[in-house]
């Protein structure tokens, strides 16, 4: 299959190298609005370059087109990519409004063609294996668990997109949303949500919410308002009947009742291009499930549209109770 990116910042160039370790696709072309973010993305990956993606889904014809766009650019490439017949990879947040998401996802019943949307922690190893051993319930219920999320404001989005709240929505709903929309997949829609935070001139940057489950006390927290030079990190801390699962800035160990802690061994893959994250992880095992998905015509059962609406959402919700309270 045929790849092409669109949005050659960051995650674009992230997203590029993942590809280059992907069989059974290939990046064929690089799509951006400047043309000399375009022309040099296209010299680092050996690909032809454009500032239209129209321009290029006619000249390249590719099976999937790769959003890495501002948000509010999300729906409008998406739906003219799935208009095209192209499969589409877009990434988090899905979109600014729900509104917009509800587009793109009739644009793809529509189309009949895939979309899925970044949410890598789903994929990331540390939070697989914690779903693991929820799903399989090898420590006995899952009782309390808190998500955490944090670091400086993010400088390197292009022209400071990522501080206009009207284009971004803030770091709750661009960097916090990973932990909520993880709790959501972990386990499920919660019966209350109790979310209060930081307000700036970014929009809502910083979220401490409560979600409510029957079984399970969960506090998702996190967002970009620390002071520039802060370090980033993200992890967890999930409490059960007969352990716990901790993974806070040092290797995941996994604790028992009358045994020795264990301390799974994952591969890590380097990333390249700066940022926060110095390893592919979750970039790539999402990239990788979404083409296996599309090359052995199986669903898109994990992140897909209707999923990604639904995060959307709850973050919303989460947003306007805390701009209630501080906004």
């Amino acid at each position: 299959m045929k790849a092409i990116i669109v949005g050659c910042g960051f995650m674009g160039r992230m997203h590029g190298h993942v590809y280059g370790r992907l069989d059974g696709v290939q990046l064929v072309g690089a799509v951006d609005l400047k043309p000399d973010v375009a022309t040099q993305m296209g010299e680092d990956f050996g690909v032809p370059c454009f500032t239209d993606l129209a321009t290029a889904i006619e000249a390249i014809r590719p099976d999937i087109v790769d959003v890495c766009l501002p948000t509010d650019e999300h729906r409008r490439a998406t739906v003219l990519a799935l208009e095209a017949d192209c499969h589409v990879f877009c990434e988090k947040p899905m979109a600014l409004t729900l509104q917009d998401a509800d587009a793109m996802i009739a644009a793809s019943v529509t189309a009949d063609r895939a979309l899925m949307v970044g949410h890598c922690i789903r994929f990331w190893p540390e939070y697989v294996r914690l779903k693991q051993a929820v799903d399989r319930g090898e420590l006995g219920d899952l009782r309390a668990l808190t998500l955490t999320r944090y670091g400086a404001f993010p400088t390197w989005s292009s022209e400071n997109w990522l501080a206009n709240p009207d284009r971004a929505g803030g770091g709750v709903l661009d960097m916090h949303i990973h932990d909520l929309d993880f709790a959501l997949y972990l386990l499920g829609e919660p019966t209350e949500m109790h979310a209060d935070g930081v307000v700036d001139a970014r929009g809502a940057g910083y979220a401490t919410t409560v979600l409510t489950y029957p079984k399970t006390s969960v506090i998702v927290e996190g967002g970009w308002t620390l002071p520039a030079g802060s370090p980033f990190r993200m992890g967890f801390r999930a409490i059960f009947d007969h352990g716990a699962m901790i993974w806070e800035g040092s290797p995941l160990t996994i604790y028992r009742d009358g045994a020795e802690p264990e301390t799974p061994v994952f591969e890590k893959m380097p990333a390249a291009g700066g940022g926060n994250i110095d390893d592919l992880g979750g970039y790539y095992h999402e990239l990788k499930y979404f083409v296996d998905c599309l090359s052995q015509g199986r669903s898109i059962d994990v992140a897909n549209g209707t999923q990604a609406r639904n995060t959307l959402a709850w973050s919303r919700a989460e947003i306007d109770q805390i701009l209630a309270r501080r906004g």
